[in-house]
């Protein structure tokens, strides 16, 4: 089976990991990614064991898989991704195509995470944030200029 968050990977190879075998995502883009396969396969425990506790408030699995189920996800794009497996906190940026009954709906998210015991946790996110000019410093602060980074790296 393809990966949700990745069709050209293997689920088995990609998020199966974190949302079958417990295995905890080293960095917010692999959260990211996981959490985006989790939406898409009514996965509403690893939903909620990913949210910080500070901002899920009173959702539950019940709550996260029926909405999930509820969707029809149509694929995920990362725009840029900063933070790595020893950062506290970390941002990606995606859109995410999606249909509720009849209509297709597009989610612009730059999503914030921080680690939370150890463990990476979803915190919130700005939606329709700023777009990042294709000539200006790479948000993941590694001094390139987007389009020559991110840009390239994730379409």
């Amino acid at each position: 089976m393809q990966c949700p968050c990745h069709p050209q990977h293997l689920f088995a190879d990609c998020c199966a990991p974190y949302l079958e075998q417990g295995v905890e995502p080293p960095t917010p883009l692999a959260l990211m990614r996981a959490r985006y396969s989790a939406f898409v396969l009514g996965h509403g425990a690893f939903l909620l064991h990913t949210w910080h506790p500070a901002t899920r408030g009173e959702l539950t699995v019940a709550e996260l898989t029926q909405s999930s189920k509820n969707t029809q996800w149509l694929g995920l794009t990362i725009l840029f991704a900063q933070g790595h497996a020893d950062d506290l906190q970390g941002t990606v940026e995606f859109k995410v195509r999606y249909k509720e009954h009849t209509k297709v709906h597009l989610l612009h998210e730059r999503s914030h995470f921080e680690r939370v015991a150890g463990f990476w946790k979803y915190h919130s996110g700005q939606h329709n944030p700023p777009k990042i000019k294709i000539n200006a410093l790479c948000p993941c602060l590694s001094g390139k200029k987007y389009k020559l980074c991110c840009a390239k790296r994730f379409t």
